[in-house]
């Protein structure tokens, strides 16, 4: 944990938890240990949707679709999500929670490799959230700038790793040091892009907000 546990609790603490299907989903993906947003950034990433109020959505790495119907929730009621996963058994329930989330007709599930779909497709999206593997994230990034319009936002989830990006990769164990070396130059790569201006923030497992020059 890279904020001291009792401050998360006590930001949590007032948090209202969600209701009805969403809530269920969520208690469905925690006892499954499938990896989902956690409270307090879904609580920052609400508030981020609320001011830039985007009409299109891509996020990357979509799971079980927990993020994108709660996303939904707080875009625009024209506002369309797009979201990528290429894991089957993840599609699948991803698709079957829409449908449960009522929200099918608002989320579309492009399924396969983040990679090749995101250099295929075209157009441009006011708001990224990217979380999908993160040893993939600067390979991905090049088409998410591309994809991203002039000051649109793209947040990046889980870039801390629970502060073990801060360690030397000496002390990282072996099977990690590749997403850790990735990672370290994903964030060093936000921070000096040409089109990018990224903050990097300690909340939740770490993310990195950017806006589109």
């Amino acid at each position: 944990m890279i904020v001291e546990e009792r401050i998360t609790s006590f930001i949590n603490s007032m948090s209202l938890d969600d209701e009805g299907i969403l809530r269920d989903i969520e208690l469905e993906a925690l006892r499954e240990e499938v990896p989902i947003i956690r409270k307090e950034t879904k609580e920052w990433i609400k508030t981020m949707l609320l001011i830039k109020k985007p009409v299109r959505v891509l996020e990357v790495g979509t799971a079980v679709g927990f993020s994108a119907i709660y996303m939904s929730r707080f875009i625009p009621k024209e506002g369309c999500i797009t979201t990528i996963e290429k894991w089957e058994p993840r599609i699948e329930k991803a698709k079957e929670n829409f449908k449960r989330a009522g929200v099918e007709d608002s989320i579309i599930l492009l399924e396969g490799d983040a990679a090749d779909i995101l250099k295929e497709l075209q157009g441009s999206f006011d708001f990224v959230f990217m979380d999908a593997a993160k040893g993939q994230y600067i390979h991905f990034l090049p088409d998410v700038v591309r994809l991203l319009e002039t000051g649109g936002i793209l947040i990046s989830d889980n870039v801390l790793q629970d502060g073990e990006v801060l360690d030397s990769k000496y002390v990282v164990s072996r099977r990690n040091r590749t997403i850790h070396t990735r990672m370290r130059e994903y964030l060093y790569t936000l921070k000096n892009h040409k089109w990018l201006d990224t903050s990097i923030i300690p909340l939740g497992d770490g993310v990195a907000l950017s806006v589109k020059r």
